[in-house]
């Protein structure tokens, strides 16, 4: 398994597994609009966000004859995970940096292997290293089962949080 940031190339892979976490789509179905190539560029130029995948390495995901239908750099690595994380500045936690994860992602046919655990801790590791004092995360309420992967990995329950939709102008 690699553990690495995203590049342009996988943002096909990162979008499938992004789109429907129940199923496995196929890259190259996914349509890749002008929004999502900003979005790729912010977090890619921006210090402060990082999108990181999982990948196989070249093995080829289970069932793919070709071993690069997952996506990915090239060379028939398979991206099979993904999360982002943005490191947010604050004073509280004695100023040190927190490291927010969001849309975490693990291929339909590749949970229960352990990947998933894995993602997260090498996630924790990379903030650790960077100096953050804390990962914090939030999960959409009907995710139960995420719910409680992320407590048997030490999270703790400890806010509960608000969304306010933004009309676009």
């Amino acid at each position: 398994m690699i553990f690495r940031v995203a590049t342009r190339r996988d943002l096909p892979a990162v979008l499938a597994l992004l789109a429907d976490e129940d199923q496995v789509l196929d890259p190259a179905s996914m349509r890749v609009g002008e929004e999502h190539e900003r979005a790729f560029a912010a977090i890619e130029s921006d210090a402060r966000n990082e999108m990181l995948v999982l990948t196989d390495a070249g093995g080829g995901a289970r069932g793919d004859a070709g071993g690069n239908a997952g996506g990915g750099a090239g060379g028939g690595e398979t991206v099979l995970g993904c999360l982002q994380l943005t490191y947010v500045p604050g004073l509280g936690q004695g100023g040190q940096e927190r490291a927010l994860v969001e849309a975490v992602r693990v291929r339909a046919d590749r949970r229960g292997e352990g990947l998933g655990a894995e993602l997260m801790r090498l996630a924790a590791e990379r903030a650790r290293g960077r100096g953050c004092g804390l990962v914090q995360l939030t999960s959409n309420k009907r995710r139960t089962a995420a719910h409680r992967f992320y407590e048997r990995l030490g999270f703790a329950r400890s806010h509960e949080g608000f969304k306010l939709p933004l009309q676009r102008p």
